[in-house]
């Protein structure tokens, strides 16, 4: 295989695969996307709408229109964007809400930080390619109520989650695999995401002083200088609280890490990442199999390796192996890629139903219980990862 052969590949994936799944089987023509498409491929259109589903949508397809350069994905962003604005939006308390109903009206209204942030990720994406100005105020206005709620002055980083009128919740988990804790590696990770984003489009000092202090925190607590990878769950002390590592964080942060200190600008923070992210894609190979696969977690304390491979750590992999060919030009992360991407191609793409499947296990057994599109399932890992690749191979 080639660099070019597979930005090939991964345009068609994006195109008649990735997109097309979304926009033929998941989009309601009433307003916004179905909530919910099981591992059976059953359609479940009353289901509850997630607004990490709904905000993941709104940002594959504005990026697909901006790198595609297409009216069409353009059209359906629009479609993503109006539903988000008529819907998500918590006019009297600010910020967005967790979850809706089929109707569109709220269920769940608490403020999870991790949510917040991939609304700012994908309404400055639809920002980028539409210039539509209400899109980034209302980004602004996120920003704004994370540095004002969520922010610890006192010890740094970020807390957790919020009741609908901002206070403190008791149980602050993202899901229920979590640990309730208060700061986490994966809030950090995407407010991290979300404020590289917006620093593209806003050169705001106060913003471009947060995502600085972002990368300092993964570098001075999140990172765990024995092993390369990243620790967890902390409590509100910076107290590690978590034993397992997650080879698909790892590998993901890699990159964003790097992508994040590229638009901060600043050559003395990007020299202190650069130092550090290939030691980080490094460790995550630890959970590359001879085949490409990336398995999920290993639990150091107590040594249980989950081996099964969720189809997000396959997509990160690739971009992250690729993020460390360009800064190394070493082939040994390309062929990684190469691999993965075949790992891919011959198990996680569902060339029958459209999408890819929720996981596989160690012997190629796929994964149809869990959701083919749904709360977690979106097309964000697997888009974004063709999109990068667009970009990146000239």
């Amino acid at each position: 295989m080639t660099k070019e052969t597979l930005k090939v590949e991964v345009h068609d994936e994006l195109t008649s695969n990735i997109l097309h799944f979304w926009e033929s089987k998941m989009l309601d023509v009433n307003g916004g996307f179905y909530g919910r498409m099981t591992g059976q491929n059953e359609l479940l259109k009353d289901s509850a709408r997630g607004g990490i589903l709904n905000a993941r949508i709104l940002w594959t397809f504005s990026s697909a229109a901006r790198v595609l350069k297409s009216s069409h994905y353009m059209d359906i962003a629009r479609h993503a964007k109006e539903y988000i604005f008529k819907h998500f939006f918590d006019d009297e308390m600010g910020g967005t809400y967790w979850m809706l109903d089929g109707d569109g009206k709220p269920v769940d209204t608490k403020k999870q930080i991790y949510s917040q942030a991939f609304f700012i990720y994908a309404l400055v994406e639809y920002y980028r390619i539409s210039n539509d100005e209400m899109s980034l105020e209302k980004a602004k206005e996120l920003f704004y109520l994370i540095e004002k709620h969520s922010f610890d002055n006192n010890r740094n980083g970020y807390f957790e989650a919020y009741s609908r009128d901002w206070q403190l919740l008791d149980d602050l988990r993202l899901s229920e695999k979590d640990a309730n804790e208060k700061k986490t590696m994966n809030t950090h990770l995407h407010v991290l995401e979300a404020y590289t984003n917006l620093y593209r489009v806003w050169k705001d000092d106060l913003l471009g002083k947060q995502l600085n202090n972002l990368i300092e925190i993964f570098l001075d607590r999140i990172i765990n200088k024995e092993t390369y990878h990243l620790d967890l769950f902390f409590d509100e002390n910076w107290t590690c609280k978590s034993t397992q590592y997650s080879f698909g964080h790892d590998i993901e942060a890699s990159w964003l890490l790097d992508e994040a200190a590229v638009v901060l600008g600043d050559n003395e923070t990007l020299l202190k990442v650069r130092h550090e992210i290939i030691k980080i894609a490094d460790a995550s190979s630890n959970g590359l199999r001879d085949n490409g696969a990336m398995m999920n977690e290993f639990n150091c304390e107590n040594g249980h390796l989950d081996t099964n491979s969720d189809w997000w750590p396959q997509a990160e992999a690739i971009v992250g192996f690729y993020n460390a060919y360009e800064r190394t030009e070493d082939r040994l992360y390309l062929d990684k890629v190469f691999k993965s991407w075949n790992f891919i191609s011959q198990n996680i793409i569902d060339k029958k139903y459209g999408e890819w499947v929720w996981s596989v296990t160690a012997v190629g057994e796929k994964n149809t219980i869990d959701d083919k599109a749904g709360f977690w399932k979106c097309p964000y890992h697997n888009g974004r990862m063709c999109l990068e690749l667009i970009e990146r191979i000239k």
